[in-house]
C-alpha cells in the first residue's frame, strides 16, 4: 500500500536538502524558502527521505506522483494474482432476465482477472434441441466480447455444452511522462542515499 509522505507545511525540519523539480541538486536550504520555491511553480514540497540529516525533499506534483505510485502497486498486485477458472451455469430455456444476470456475473469474474467457463446443462428432452445451447453460447460470447475472448472452441460433451472466456488482452499503455518516471527515480535514490548515510554513521 502506498505510504503517504510529509508534504508542504507538514515538514517539521527547519532546513532540508532540496532536489528541484527537474532533478537538480540544490543543496541544503531553509525549509520556508523551499516551500516558497515550490509554491511559485504550483508544485509541492515532498519529504522523500525523512530520517536523513537533514531530511531530503523534492519539489514535485504530489497528487500526480501519488496516483502513479498507486497505479504501479495495483499493477504489481494484479500480475501476482493467479487467475482462477470460475463457472457460470445456465439452462437451455433460461429467461432473458436470468441470462443477463449470469452474463453480468461472468463479466465480473473476467474483469477480476479470472477465466470463466460457461456451461449450458441439458435435461431430459432438451437434448434434442442442441441449437438452443449453441445460440446461448453465441450470445454470451458476443456480450462478453468487450472484456473477454474465446479460449479455444466451444465443447459439447454429453448433456453439457460449454465454452471458456479469458480476459481480453490489455492494450499497452502509452509511454509514461519522462518527468513522472524521474520523480519516482529521485525518490528511490534519496531513500538509497539515506540508507548509505545510516551505514556510514554506524560504521564510524
Amino acid at each position: 500500500m502506498f505510504k503517504e509522505l510529509n508534504i508542504n507545511n507538514r515538514i517539521r525540519s527547519k532546513e532540508i536538502r532540496l532536489i528541484g523539480d527537474e532533478g537538480e541538486q540544490l543543496g541544503v536550504v531553509d525549509t520556508n524558502k523551499a516551500l516558497q520555491m515550490a509554491h511559485e511553480k504550483g508544485l509541492d514540497l515532498v519529504e522523500v527521505a525523512p530520517t536523513a540529516v537533514p531530511p531530503v525533499c523534492k519539489i514535485l506534483d504530489y497528487g500526480k506522483y501519488r496516483y502513479e505510485q498507486t497505479k504501479k502497486e495495483k499493477k504489481v498486485r494484479s500480475s501476482q494474482r493467479s487467475g482462477l477458472l470460475k463457472e457460470v451455469r445456465v439452462r437451455p430455456q433460461v429467461k432473458d432476465h436470468d441470462l443477463e444476470i449470469k452474463i453480468n456475473q461472468a463479466k465480473k469474474f473476467i474483469l477480476e482477472g479470472d477465466k470463466v467457463k460457461v456451461l449450458v446443462i441439458f435435461r431430459g428432452r432438451q437434448m434434442v434441441h442442441p441449437e438452443l445451447g449453441v445460440r446461448l453460447l453465441q450470445k454470451v460470447a458476443n456480450d462478453l466480447k468487450g472484456v473477454g475472448q474465446l479460449d479455444g472452441q466451444p465443447v459439447h460433451e454429453g448433456r453439457i455444452m460449454s465454452l471458456i472466456m479469458s480476459p481480453a488482452a490489455v492494450k499497452q499503455a502509452p509511454a509514461k511522462d519522462a518527468k513522472d518516471t524521474k520523480d519516482a527515480k529521485d525518490v528511490k535514490e534519496a531513500n538509497v542515499a539515506e540508507i548509505k548515510v545510516k551505514e556510514t554513521v554506524k560504521n564510524a
